[in-house]
């Protein structure tokens, strides 16, 4: 039996104690939430985020990059913030190869273990993509 770490020991905590206040909250998981948030069309994050801001400013692309960086720097902790803006980067026009780029520019910043779970969760968005693909 391996040790558990503090993080998952707080989060069985957390669930003992949704458990205790509303049973229905034992069963509840941030990736279901994550997609009952829709993807922002380009042209939305583009009018939003991006050159409707300011006309000669970074793009929506652009931003949401910095966006990831910004949160792999983080520590890669706020895993549904970090997994839809991978998927909102992808719909602005990056490529998985600018999204990983991003991520490892960071190892030099956030340390190995943030830029490890940060490609982890990267991961997962592509593979949750290439799911809804087939």
């Amino acid at each position: 039996m391996t040790a558990k770490t503090p993080f998952e020991l707080m989060m069985e905590q957390a669930q003992e104690m949704a458990r205790a206040v509303n049973p229905a909250l034992s069963s509840f998981d941030p990736k279901g939430f994550e997609k009952l948030w829709p993807t922002m069309t380009r042209d939305a994050m583009e009018m939003w985020f991006g050159k409707g801001i300011s006309k000669s400013g970074l793009d929506a692309k652009t931003r949401l990059l910095l966006t990831l960086a910004g949160l792999v720097m983080q520590g890669a902790q706020a895993q549904t913030p970090l997994r839809m803006t991978v998927r909102h980067a992808l719909e602005a026009g990056a490529t998985q190869e600018e999204i990983a780029e991003t991520v490892a520019q960071m190892t030099m910043f956030a340390g190995i273990p943030a830029t490890t779970r940060a490609m982890e969760m990267v991961r997962e968005v592509l593979d949750d993509r290439k799911e809804g693909e087939a």
